[in-house]
């Protein structure tokens, strides 16, 4: 049992439930043993903006072919990329990789112990900076992501959208000034729990929570209010035809370009804007496949077109349909792929 002394009421509640109630068997967390902070770092990347129940399938995947920071840096880009296949948010992999060999040539391979120093790399904001920093190294630093901001907004009745400036820098200051003397790992992780289990968007355990005595939007009723929400903007909608050409048991895929939507993965061509469909006028209509991403939402029209020559274009690649799991595939190509198996 912690202390009291030096810890607030707020800091001990949160260690404590966790000590008895919080998670303590992620494939990530590393008790009893030395912790490897690239294995904390490739978890707390896979988890932003995803939930833990779809990272763990992935993490272990990622972890056995990729065991330690050296192998990630000297791996193909490919490999890196059909290992997050389907895990979405695929930026995350290439700044991954890329911080895995910034790490390498200027840090000599050991993972950066400062929390400061860790958010130079790619893909690492502040509040997962100082995650790893007091997952992997102890260090005394506050986390604001996502679930975080819910249980401090409810808690102490902050009011605002976590995602202006001036409500976030406020949080911020309330985060710093929280942190306990003792126990950061069990605080941290114990506000992660909070909010992945308790304190959820909808529907939160309040009865349950340690937190219930001294939480201002439970005592005014006010939980559905706080945190407040994103003023309602209307969801731009888009649309593309993707062809599908079929030849003896293949598709042909395209790379995409590094940089923007599906970045570095095969995906199948796309029909330019403009380009007439009757050009393909004995093809095959297949359902709309409906994808949303974080700022819209995309309407794909495939179009299932039977080839009888395999010709290559420049940059395109033939993939066998027997080989779908183990390509760089984005999950709606995936999803439209296997319809055709």
């Amino acid at each position: 049992m912690v202390s009291r002394s030096g810890v607030s009421t707020f800091a001990y509640r949160v260690i404590a439930w966790q000590q008895q109630a919080g998670r303590h068997d992620l494939p990530w967390q590393q008790r009893g043993r030395k912790v490897d902070p690239y294995r904390v770092w490739l978890s707390e990347i896979m988890l932003q903006q995803t939930q833990v129940a779809t990272v763990i399938p992935y993490y272990r995947r990622f972890l056995a072919r990729f065991p330690d920071l050296a192998s990630l840096a000297a791996a193909p880009s490919e490999d890196v990329m059909a290992l997050w296949s389907g895990l979405g948010y695929y930026a995350r992999a290439r700044n991954l990789q890329r911080a895995a060999q910034l790490i390498v040539a200027q840090w000599g391979g050991r993972f950066p112990r400062n929390a400061d120093d860790i958010q130079t790399l790619p893909g690492i904001g502040r509040s997962t900076a100082a995650a790893i920093a007091v997952f992997a190294f102890g260090a005394r630093a506050a986390i604001l992501d996502g679930n975080v901001k819910r249980v401090l907004a409810r808690a102490f009745g902050i009011e605002g959208f976590p995602g202006d400036k001036a409500v976030e820098n406020r949080l911020w200051a309330l985060a710093e000034s929280l942190l306990p003397e003792r126990g950061i790992k069990a605080y941290t992780q114990g506000l992660m729990d909070l909010g992945a289990t308790l304190c959820t968007r909808s529907r939160p355990r309040c009865g349950a929570c340690p937190l219930a005595a001294q939480c201002v939007a439970l005592r005014e009723n006010r939980i559905a209010e706080l945190p407040s929400p994103r003023a309602r903007r209307a969801v731009p909608q888009r649309a593309v035809t993707l062809l599908v050409l079929h030849c003896s048991g293949r598709v042909l895929l395209e790379r995409r370009p590094p940089k923007g939507i599906w970045g570095g993965l095969l995906s199948l061509p796309e029909l330019a804007a403009g380009q007439p469909a009757r050009r393909y006028a004995g093809a095959t209509q297949l359902p709309v496949v409906r994808h949303a991403f974080t700022h819209f939402r995309l309407d794909i029209t495939p179009l299932l077109c039977k080839v009888s020559r395999c010709n290559t274009p420049e940059g395109g690649i033939w993939l066998d349909l027997k080989a779908l799991d183990g390509a760089p595939l984005p999950a709606p190509v995936r999803k439209i792929l296997a319809s055709l198996t």
